[in-house]
């Protein structure tokens, strides 16, 4: 079968990207975890020089709202992204007593932890750039994990209703 999976890249299109855990596991569904994405999130941002536009993070799945990358493509920052989490969720299996270990909070959980590919649709215009932001932060609330987009933590609604401080702001500049 051919693969039929074509990125479209050097556009200076924004991309909305969707990854996410092993079968749609709920491997990120502690505090611990999530807190953790955005950290390393927002260390690969500095490192590849892309703008973070939006985000959520949800137990089994994150949204991304990114630009291209001055360094790598959008691929080589998922790649570097995906590795960085899972690998620092790993440590704590090796019984490293320094390293945090996080893997452990998912029993059962499987040796791999991202699905190999990720979802990106090119985002052209300013209406589609809001129309996919407003999906990433109803998110939580369709899923009933939350009442109102407000008290999900882990989302930029928080910075683009209150300009609120978090752990992986999204870059004012572009908003």
């Amino acid at each position: 079968m051919k693969n039929r999976l074509e990125r479209r890249y050097g556009h200076r299109h924004l991309h909305f990207i969707t990854f996410s855990c092993y079968r749609r596991r709920p491997l990120l569904s502690s505090k611990r975890r999530r807190n953790l994405l955005l950290k390393i999130l927002d260390q690969v941002r500095t490192r590849y020089q892309f703008i973070l536009v939006g985000y959520v993070i949800m137990p089994e799945h994150v949204h991304l709202l990114i630009s291209e990358p001055k360094i790598g493509t959008p691929s080589t920052v998922m790649q570097v992204l995906k590795q960085r989490v899972s690998r620092a969720l790993r440590r704590g299996r090796r019984g490293d007593p320094n390293q945090l270990s996080l893997w452990t909070e998912a029993p059962g959980a499987a040796e791999s932890f991202w699905q190999r590919r990720f979802y990106d649709f090119n985002v052209w215009s300013h209406k589609k750039k809001v129309e996919k932001l407003a999906y990433m932060h109803v998110n939580p609330v369709k899923r009933g994990l939350v009442a109102d987009p407000k008290l999900w933590r882990w989302s930029s609604y928080r910075f683009y209703q209150f300009r609120e401080a978090g752990l992986c702001d999204p870059d004012a500049e572009f908003t």
